[in-house]
């Protein structure tokens, strides 16, 4: 099926803002979230939609792509295997964490708090929980995103506190049941016709509070650490592309295990080369001499030089096809071309001798060796003129 105007997904318009572009995301997801829609295979579907029509549209790159080329300028923007719902509630948890918590394996929906955790007790539902996800932004050269590369990065994540050993106390203290819920992790009330069971806010859901917190983390044992992994940056990647490293994100709550890394992609821009998917664009001036006459020159590509045979009569603009000299796709389908643009450059700070030259030339030249010139004057004066 034919993909839907992300614009139109969304119900906005193209100079709508980042915010704007955000309320009507959230507007959507809760309308079509599977909690609310239980075993509704077309609100699922919309519900995906949204999530990748704000994954684009809520990134200035991406939506500079898709503004330029549509849908098939986000070839390759999501990291290689296409759109992911469980990546991007992964990515964006922290700003959605109501809605996505169902999708990323947290705390349940927000239908929980009306409805229950799904049958589970609180404290069993609740107590590890999975770390956060994390994203570090990496720039590299044309080049390197050309030919892949490998990376060394540092950040910082939460990891377990080594002077508690993550379990919060204090030396010598342990955790005790939360007097707040009894333990259950969470506590209810009634609302008109609704028994309403929210977490509890003491203990977190963990059903376990703390005699005394351990100094160096607060009681929440995890402290927050720099760390360094190697990535590694395959060849064809391009501005946008987001990478996962598996469970390198920060540590969880109670045994819960790590988040995982998202390394989002930046391509410094080329001073020679721009790059459209994965065809590269050159634009090299060439003397009038020698678009006139014809001739060779030699252009840089992206394995070293080469020489382009220029026809005579060539017409500034004109461009040449270099077939499998662009860039290797990222996802192992084929090489992209290279396309050539010359432009005519009229020579500047002539000499008396040169400008006499020129002088004679033009007098020897008639206007059929300007055919668009030409056909130009010819449409002028068969029209009108007000």
């Amino acid at each position: 099926m034919e993909k839907r105007d992300y614009y139109e997904v969304l119900g906005i318009s193209k100079s709508s803002s980042l915010d704007e572009i955000k309320k009507a995301y959230r507007k959507l997801a809760l309308k079509f979230h599977p909690d609310r829609n239980p075993n509704d295979k077309d609100a699922e579907q919309k519900f995906k939609e949204a999530a990748e029509a704000y994954e684009v549209l809520s990134d200035p790159e991406k939506k500079k792509r898709y503004d330029q080329f549509g849908h098939s300028g986000m070839k390759g923007a999501f990291g290689g295997h296409g759109f992911d719902m469980s990546d991007f509630a992964q990515a964006h948890g922290s700003e959605f964490r109501d809605i996505f918590d169902f999708f990323a394996g947290g705390s349940g929906s927000i239908f929980d708090a009306f409805f229950g955790a799904h049958g589970a007790s609180g404290a069993q539902h609740r107590s590890a929980q999975r770390g956060e996800s994390l994203q570090f932004e990496l720039g590299i050269t044309f080049d390197e995103a050309v030919s892949g590369t490998q990376k060394e990065i540092e950040f910082r994540r939460l990891d377990t506190c080594a002077e508690c050993g993550g379990t919060g106390a204090a030396k010598g203290y342990s955790k005790k049941k939360c007097p707040q819920c009894g333990g259950r992790g969470q506590v209810s009330s009634s609302q008109g016709f609704f028994s309403v069971t929210t977490t509890c806010h003491r203990c977190r859901g963990s059903g376990q509070v703390v005699e005394k917190p351990c100094k160096a983390c607060n009681g929440n044992g995890l402290v927050e650490k720099p760390h360094n992994i190697k990535v590694k940056i395959p060849a064809g990647v391009d501005t946008g592309v987001r990478l996962k490293s598996e469970n390198e994100g920060s540590m969880g709550l109670n045994g819960g295990s790590r988040g995982d890394l998202y390394v989002r992609i930046r391509v410094q821009p080329h001073h020679l080369f721009e790059r459209t998917g994965d065809d590269v664009i050159l634009k090299t001036p060439i003397d009038i001499s020698t678009a006139a006459l014809g001739g060779e020159i030699d252009i840089p590509t992206l394995e070293g030089k080469v020489s382009l045979k220029i026809p005579s009569g060539t017409q500034s603009g004109k461009i040449f096809r270099l077939k499998g000299k662009g860039i290797r796709n990222l996802h192992g389908y084929g090489v992209g071309d290279m396309f050539v643009k010359v432009l005519i450059e009229t020579p500047v700070r002539m000499n008396s001798k040169q400008k006499k030259l020129f002088e004679e030339l033009k007098e020897n030249l008639s206007l059929s060796n300007f055919p668009d010139k030409s056909a130009f004057i010819k449409s002028s004066e068969n029209n009108k003129w007000k």
